[in-house]
């Protein structure tokens, strides 16, 4: 075990110093009777002499310690100050850094770093900094229908509905039971609404009158003659207008006419 060192106070010190100096007794007399080293003796005796003149000039030792403690006071302003445009320049970064998307935000994210265990700091700190919780940081998103055979599925899906635009999950499940997919319908649901398609059929009608809205004539009326047929023998006289739907091969477009 190592030996534990001892302390002494200054008025120890002072008063074998005292001792010393009435040469009453050699140094390693005294050094002896207090179970010190007589090294340390000589060394606090040098010292003692070294700052004697202090005991008859005080002003000289109030001077020393207000030049320190002034010195200390303006370092202690100069640190407040410098501390102070950290942290504004932190809380900035950090408004910055809330502003950014999730995904760019787990870019961010040092994990060669943290494996290198370099100075950066640790992954639960990074994720604090960043605002990103543990799930969301080792969470990988599932991408649909990115497999071969689910591609082949789409492509499958996409020319069926080209060829009977009008066929619903139902009709669609049953062609593909035949060309050989075994899929259900929530399946081909999801893919529809991956895909964008929707089946085409006749809409219900859901728009009713409001008896309290105004009613406008029906202009055509002006161009009907005897025989309450619609004339129209003029240009710029009656414009129609009208909206479809085309089904391509990759997507699908909508056709808006206007006729005059």
């Amino acid at each position: 075990m190592s030996r534990k060192r001892k302390t002494y106070s200054a008025d120890f010190k002072a008063k074998l110093v005292l001792e010393l100096l009435e040469e009453r007794q050699t140094l390693n007399e005294i050094a002896s009777k207090y179970d010190v080293l007589p090294k340390s003796l000589k060394d606090w005796k040098k010292q003692f002499l070294a700052n004697a003149s202090l005991a008859f000039d005080k002003s000289a030792v109030v001077k020393e310690y207000k030049e320190e403690i002034e010195q200390l006071s303006k370092e202690k302003d100069k640190m407040a100050k410098k501390l102070g445009e950290v942290i504004v320049e932190r809380d900035w970064v950090v408004g910055k850094l809330k502003s950014l998307d999730l995904s760019t935000r787990k870019e961010m994210v040092d994990k060669e770093g943290v494996q290198a265990k370099n100075l950066n700091p640790s992954l639960n700190r990074q994720l604090k900094l960043l605002h990103i919780s543990k799930t969301a940081h080792y969470y990988t998103p599932v991408v649909p229908f990115s497999s071969k055979e689910d591609i082949k599925l789409l492509n499958t899906i996409d020319k069926i509905h080209t060829k009977y635009p009008y066929y619903g999950t139902r009709r669609v499940m049953k062609l593909l039971a035949r060309l050989g997919f075994k899929v259900g319908r929530k399946l081909i649901k999801r893919a529809f609404e991956f895909m964008g398609i929707r089946a085409l059929y006749p809409k219900p009608r859901t728009t009713k009158a409001n008896k309290e809205h105004k009613k406008y004539p029906y202009l055509l009326n002006e161009f009907k003659n005897d025989d309450n047929q619609v004339v129209i023998d003029a240009p710029n006289k009656v414009w129609s207008a009208d909206i479809t739907y085309i089904k391509l091969d990759k997507g699908f477009a909508y056709l808006s006419a206007i006729i005059d």
